[in-house]
Formats: structure tokens, C-alpha cells, sequence
């Protein structure tokens, strides 16, 4: 038999893991992690195309929904660009959930609020149950309490001191 011959080239606690033939079961966490959040990503995405907003476009509404603000503090908010802000005003307004008025004080200045068909969208997006069943569909009631508490441990972690989660900490937790 004079074919290639593979070699491992992975550890997976401990043991050699061939690249051809391994399963997600064989991943470090990290990559776990990342193509869990990419699943729930694609869903939310999905999700949102019913009111024609994305992940991006849907902070707007938040942001506008205590008021109207100029396109400067949407930005500011958002911490994005004006003119990244600027798309994305347009495609909300042309979908009917923005309006630009003149400035109260200043007619030379224009205001964005958010008009009824936006705030009607964003009471009927932030639905927690349709949310949580994205991520948890597939787990019991005990594994998503599992999964919220390790969730919120990673993430008070980055919170802590010192906590930047470098490389070198990855590497050290197996990611």
C-alpha cells in the first residue's frame, strides 16, 4: 500500500486527533464557541429580515426610540462613523421607520426620530421568547441555566482586572 500516509496533527485532550476525519466533537472550546454564536447569528439574522433590519441597522431603533437625535449622535451612540450612520439612515427611512424633521432650534439642522412603523418593529423584534428559543431549542432547561452561568463566567472574566483574555490565556485554556 503505497498511499499517503496522515499523520496527526492535532491534540485533543491528550490524544491525536487526524484533521481528515474530525467532528465538531473534537474542536478546541473556542472554535466550539464561534460556530455556536455563528448559528445563533444566522438565525437572529434571519429573524430580522422579517422587519427588513439587520444587526447592524436594529441598534438605530434603540438608540431613536428615546428620541430624536441628529444623525451625529446616532453615530456617537452607535460608536460608528457619520457616514456608516448615514447608510443605514437612509435604508431605515426608505423602509418607513425613520423620519428626518427640521431641528427645533435650528432650521439649517436636521433631526432623525423614529416613527411609529419603527417603534412597532422594535417592541415586536425584542420578543424574549422567540430570543432564547434561538439559542436554546435544542437544550433542556437545565443546560441552558449550564450554559448561561459559564456564559456569564467568560464574560465577567474579560470584565475582571487583568482580564483581557490574551493569547496566552487561550492557549492556556485549551481554545
Amino acid at each position: 500500500m503505497g498511499g499517503v500516509t496522515r499523520r496527526p496533527v492535532a491534540q485533543d485532550q491528550g490524544r491525536a486527533v487526524d484533521p481528515g476525519s474530525a467532528g465538531p466533537e473534537t474542536w478546541p472550546t473556542g472554535r466550539l464557541l464561534s460556530m455556536a454564536a455563528r448559528r445563533v447569528e444566522r438565525s437572529w439574522d434571519a429573524y430580522l429580515e422579517q422587519w427588513s433590519l439587520t444587526h447592524a441597522t436594529l441598534p438605530v431603533l434603540a438608540v431613536l426610540s428615546a428620541g430624536p437625535r441628529s444623525q451625529r449622535e446616532v453615530a456617537r451612540a452607535l460608536k460608528v462613523t457619520e457616514q456608516t450612520t448615514s447608510r443605514m439612515l437612509v435604508g431605515l427611512e426608505q423602509v418607513g421607520y425613520l423620519r428626518r424633521e427640521p431641528h427645533a432650534a435650528d432650521r439649517r439642522r436636521h433631526v432623525v426620530a423614529l416613527t411609529d412603523a419603527g417603534l412597532a418593529a422594535l417592541r415586536a423584534i425584542d420578543d424574549p421568547t422567540v430570543l432564547e428559543r434561538m439559542v436554546s431549542a435544542s437544550l433542556t432547561a437545565d443546560q441552558v441555566g449550564e450554559l448561561r452561568a459559564m456564559l456569564l463566567t467568560i464574560i465577567d472574566a474579560e470584565r475582571a482586572p487583568g482580564g483581557q483574555g490574551g493569547e496566552a490565556d487561550g492557549q492556556r485554556a485549551g481554545v
